[in-house]
C-alpha cells in the first residue's frame, strides 16, 4: 500500500470523533553516528470525551511522544493527523495554528507566570488567541471558579499552593477550547490527596466538555481510572 493510499484511509477513517490518528510514527535521534529509536511504528487513535492514560517507565518516550503529537517536534517518519489533517508533514506556520487552535498543555511544572495573578494568567493566552480582553477576562472568571479557585483570582502564583497552581494551569490549558488535551505528569509534584483532586477535575472536564485527553503518568492507580492504557514499550505502544 502506497503513503498517499494509506493516509486517504486513515482520513477516511477519520470520523467526526476521532480528534487524533498516528499512522507509522518514529522517532529517531541521532548523534555522534549512533542511532536511539524512541518511537518505533507507534499507532494511536483517540475520540472525543476519552481519557487516555499514557505509562511507562522514565525515559521510554513518553514526553518524546507527547511533543511530537503536540507539534512541538516532528516525527522521523509516519504520518500525524490532527482534526483530519496531517500535521506531521504541515509548515511551521499550519502546525502553530493547528496547535494554538487544537491543542492545550498541562505540565508536571505549572510554568506560570510568576508576576501575574492566576486570572491574568489564564486571561494572557485567550487574548494571544485574538479574544477582547473583557471577554477573555469574564470566561477566566468563570474557568477558575469552577476549579475552586474563586477567592484566588488576584493571588500570584507564589501565593498558591501546588494543587492551586496546577489548577490554574489546567484553566489556562482550557481558556482557548482545546479539541485535544495533553498532560505531562501534572500530577507528579502533588501529595496523594491533591493529585487525586486534580485528577477528578481534569476527569470532569473531559467528559463534561468532550474534549480528547492524552495524561501520562507513573500513578498506575490514576491510570487504571481512565478510558483506556497506552504503554510505550521498546519505543512501540501497546493499548490495553
Amino acid at each position: 500500500m502506497s503513503k498517499a493510499e494509506t493516509k486517504e484511509e486513515m482520513q477516511q477513517d477519520n470520523a467526526p470523533n476521532v480528534l487524533l490518528q498516528t499512522h507509522d510514527i518514529q522517532k529517531i535521534y541521532t548523534q555522534g553516528g549512533e542511532s536511539l529509536t524512541v518511537l518505533n511504528n507507534v499507532e494511536v487513535q483517540i475520540k472525543a470525551g476519552e481519557m487516555v492514560a499514557l505509562v511507562g517507565p522514565s525515559g521510554s518516550g513518553k514526553s518524546t511522544f507527547l511533543q511530537v503529537v503536540g507539534l512541538l517536534d516532528r516525527p522521523t517518519g509516519g504520518q500525524l493527523l490532527i482534526g483530519g489533517e496531517d500535521a506531521a508533514s504541515a509548515s511551521d506556520d499550519k502546525r502553530t495554528k493547528i496547535r494554538r487552535d487544537y491543542l492545550g498543555f498541562v505540565y508536571q511544572f505549572h510554568y506560570l507566570l510568576p508576576e501575574f495573578s492566576a486570572l491574568e494568567n489564564v486571561v494572557i493566552p485567550q487574548m494571544v488567541a485574538g479574544v477582547k480582553r473583557k471577554e477573555a477576562v469574564e470566561k477566566a472568571k468563570t474557568m477558575l471558579t469552577d476549579l475552586g479557585l474563586d477567592h484566588r483570582l488576584d493571588h500570584r502564583p507564589a501565593r498558591l499552593s501546588g494543587g492551586e497552581q496546577q489548577r490554574v494551569a489546567i484553566a489556562r490549558a482550557l481558556a482557548n477550547d482545546p479539541k485535544l488535551l495533553l498532560a505531562d505528569e501534572p500530577t507528579g509534584n502533588l501529595d496523594p490527596e491533591t493529585s487525586d483532586g486534580v485528577f477528578e477535575m481534569l476527569l470532569g472536564v473531559v467528559k463534561q466538555h468532550g474534549i480528547g485527553a492524552i495524561i501520562a503518568t507513573h500513578n498506575m492507580q490514576i491510570a487504571e481510572r481512565m478510558d483506556r492504557i497506552l504503554e510505550i514499550k521498546n519505543g512501540r505502544v501497546i493499548s490495553y
